[in-house]
């Protein structure tokens, strides 16, 4: 899959793909209520404004929740990180250590995915 495929589905999304690329978090930042929200999307969820943008963030967060799978060749963490400009994400953790909890501080690092995609997920500073 490539960029001009999501764009075709999502053409909100298609900047915070291209950024993800290059290793740069965005975050949509809505300029009529001033909230932040994730994921992107031309319309913001707080007050129903079109006068959204997408900004760069900080890529710090915490640990707002957290679920671990463990299999003998495979451990997999998928949190909820609550990012310093305000949303709340879905992610992977990697590289997590046996005692990774919540509250614990993350930063942004970026992965291939399977179709292509260069995906946000984080791991703990």
């Amino acid at each position: 899959m490539n960029i001009a495929d999501i764009a075709e589905v999502q053409f909100d999304a298609a900047s915070f793909w291209e950024a993800a690329k290059t290793h740069r978090l965005l975050v949509a930042r809505c300029n009529a209520c001033g909230e932040a929200h994730y994921y992107p999307r031309q319309i913001c969820p707080f007050c129903r404004a079109d006068d959204v943008e997408l900004a760069p963030a900080s890529g710090r967060g915490t640990i707002y929740s957290l679920s671990v799978t463990e299999r003998p060749d495979h451990r997999r963490v998928v949190a909820y990180v609550t990012l310093e400009e305000g949303p709340t994400m879905m992610t992977r953790i990697i590289d997590a250590p046996q005692d990774i909890a919540i509250g614990d501080a993350v930063t942004v690092d970026f992965e291939a995915s399977p179709d292509g995609l260069t995906v946000p997920v984080f791991r703990r500073t």
